[in-house]
């Protein structure tokens, strides 16, 4: 198999049954009595999530913008980039990466595109995210955004991309959405070059939206 034929493809198995034992106040559980390729039924649990934009920031010094905030699942002060739900159904992510940037960084882009899209957890959890990469940095105008709970905690830092990508392969940096898109930028910078990558408003078929 060719590189250029190596790619994912929707399929969808009948599902028989639904239930959703837990409804939360953004993302649900589901049990879906799925058909197995034999004839037999399995019962596949799994979080129904609305979708997340991520935010990989880089500076003209080649500086990433990062933050670490509390993560309780974990148990742990994460070191990660910008993030943040699609609060709406159909949002625009760029509008909703260009949000996430203002008000957890009070920072503007001029230049973005689309870093990679990924699934977080396809075993357990539907949510997916696009990573942005987002250029020609300046500070916000107005206020800040008022934060609470786990974010009025929040550390804000800029990064050389080297010690970033040291730190993943140390094992020292864990966030997904961080790993996945200092790993990615590398690999474009190698590559076609950053200004080869999809356009910021490029179709998303995990999350369509209107542009």
């Amino acid at each position: 198999m060719t590189g250029s034929s190596i790619k994912d493809i929707p399929e969808e198995w009948e599902v028989r049954g639904t239930r959703t034992p837990f409804q939360g106040n953004k993302t649900s559980v589901r049990q879906d009595d799925v058909v197995m390729p034999d004839g037999s039924v399995a019962t596949r649990d799994y979080q129904v999530h609305p979708g997340s934009v991520a935010v990989l920031a880089l500076d003209d010094e080649g500086r990433v913008l990062v933050l670490r905030q509390y993560r309780h699942p974990v148990r742990e002060k994460l070191w990660e980039i910008p993030a943040g739900l699609l609060d709406v159904p159909g949002e625009n992510p760029l509008h909703a990466a260009q949000r996430e940037l203002y008000e957890e960084a009070h920072v503007k882009a001029e230049d973005w595109r689309v870093l990679t899209d990924v699934y977080t957890t396809p075993g357990g959890c539907d949510e997916a995210v696009r990573i942005f990469l987002a250029r020609n940095l300046s500070e916000a105008e107005g206020a800040r955004f008022e934060v609470e709970d786990e974010e009025a905690d929040m550390e804000l830092a800029r990064v050389p991309v080297a010690d970033l990508v040291r730190g993943v392969l140390a094992g020292e940096l864990h966030n997904n959405c961080l790993v996945v898109g200092v790993l990615s930028l590398v690999a474009a910078e190698r590559g076609d070059g950053l200004d080869a990558l999809r356009p910021a408003e490029a179709p998303w078929p995990a999350r369509p939206f209107e542009v």
